[in-house]
């Protein structure tokens, strides 16, 4: 049954278009057939998923393969770290209990996991089969480029390393087509860390294996939308209504592929573990700086201020929160979320949902949704920062225009990931048991 939060998400996917519109840097040179094709991609497959038969059976079959494959991932986990493996609510195989939820052992370890099983699919030549299909379907009913279309079918799939599908290139793309390759790189989120997420979730929210790989197919399409509308196309790209082919070297053997993809996974949970050691420091910093502040102010007006970087961003994602279809009575906490994804990535954010799921906090299951959708994506001021880095190291030419376009794309990939939350929240049903993992 359709609802009136169902109307304000429909309401709210073109509200948020029409935000990137205002800020957009040529308001008459929109390309309509990105816009019209993007919204629509999104809108099938949502149907797809959320109301057709056929679609609910595929989805409830991705959701049971992902938690199978975390299953998988837990072996090695446990004969590594024995007890310090074991989740909260989980018994562990020698019938050791958990001793609280540890990070570092118990959600990182899978990236390895996941990211071995890629490498392999890759090989096989399975991954490359479903990134030329997806780009095709972008370069030929969106008339983007075909550079970056591969750039966004990747994207689905992997992380950063979806730049060298594109490599050759990268250093003729105009600024609204590298500004397109930044904003799916922070919308869309890679497929090994999507395992950390179903681990933060999947107790309190048994469906989200499978609402997570739903996100991270819709975020690709609203990316391209966002970005075209904050940065449109005013020059002729190379690869214009092309299909390329992607650049990517496979393994000489499988077993190749699997020390490839287990070390380049060891080399993230590494990047990923200092990056949350700086940023959360960091963060901590701010925030104490900013508490003493509000203190000062409070002694001086008599009035309590408790000041802190994600509670100002929250204010901002308010009202863009709300446009996603948030019930009202939950839009402060899940905008408290998506403000603080911003600073300290969406890891702290989700770890956050759960705690709000566990709770009780959130009063609405569609909040729930909307939020684990909306939160799917790397757009965050850290991922900016590696994401220009790496595409800077390996296209020096293109440094100046990825620094100049960085913050737009940051704001796009932002917009995209909201939009994708308004999607799920115009589909979503109350009392529909799948979305919480019923029969």
């Amino acid at each position: 049954m359709v609802d009136l939060y169902n109307l304000v998400s429909l309401t709210g996917i073109f509200g948020l278009m029409v935000v990137a519109w205002v800020f957009s840097t040529n308001h008459r040179n929109i390309n309509w057939r990105v816009i019209f094709w993007g919204v629509l991609l999104q809108l099938i497959f949502a149907f797809i998923v959320f109301w057709m038969p056929v679609g609910i059976i595929f989805f409830r079959w991705i959701n049971a393969a992902v938690i199978k494959l975390f299953s998988f991932a837990k072996e090695g986990m446990y004969f590594l770290f024995g007890p310090l493996a074991v989740s909260p609510g989980t018994i562990g195989p020698g019938g050791e209990r958990s001793i609280g939820f540890i990070l570092a052992f118990q959600a990182l370890p899978t990236i390895i996991f996941f990211a071995a099983l890629m490498a392999i699919l890759y090989h096989i030549r399975l991954m490359p089969l479903l990134v030329r299909a997806f780009a095709r379907v972008f370069t030929k009913l969106m008339r983007v480029s075909g550079a970056e279309s591969l750039c966004a079918a990747s994207n689905i799939f992997v992380g950063i390393e979806s730049i060298f599908t594109i490599r050759p290139y990268l250093e003729k793309m105009t600024r609204s087509e590298l500004c397109t390759v930044l904003t799916v790189g922070m919308a869309t989120v890679a497929s090994t860390v999507l395992a950390i997420y179903v681990g933060f979730l999947h107790h309190q929210f048994p469906a989200v294996a499978g609402h997570l790989v739903s996100a991270s197919i819709l975020s690709a399409p609203a990316a391209i939308v966002m970005s075209k509308l904050l940065l449109p196309e005013t020059e002729r790209p190379v690869t214009l209504g092309k299909v390329v082919e992607s650049e990517y070297l496979p393994a000489a053997s499988w077993v190749e592929a699997i020390i490839r993809g287990a070390t380049e996974g060891a080399k993230l949970c590494v990047g990923i573990c200092a990056m949350l050691l700086a940023f959360l420091g960091l963060l901590a910093m701010v925030n104490w700086a900013l508490g003493g502040v509000g203190r000062l102010l409070g002694s001086l007006y008599g009035v309590q201020l408790n000041l802190s970087l994600q509670g100002i961003l929250s204010y901002v994602f308010y009202p863009l929160t709300f446009l996603a279809g948030v019930p009202f009575a939950d839009v402060p906490e899940v905008a408290r979320v998506l403000g603080e994804r911003a600073i300290v990535t969406e890891l702290v954010s989700y770890r956050h949902l759960a705690s709000l799921i566990d709770e009780g906090v959130l009063l609405h299951p569609r909040s729930v949704i909307i939020a684990t959708y909306a939160l799917c994506g790397f757009a965050h001021i850290a991922s900016l920062s590696i994401f220009v880095g790496g595409i800077s190291a390996i296209a020096p030419k293109c440094s100046r225009v990825l620094a100049r376009v960085g913050f737009r794309a940051l704001a796009a990939a932002t917009l995209a990931c909201l939009m994708t939350g308004a999607v799920a929240g115009v589909f979503f049903r109350a009392g529909e048991t799948i979305l919480m993992g019923g029969h």
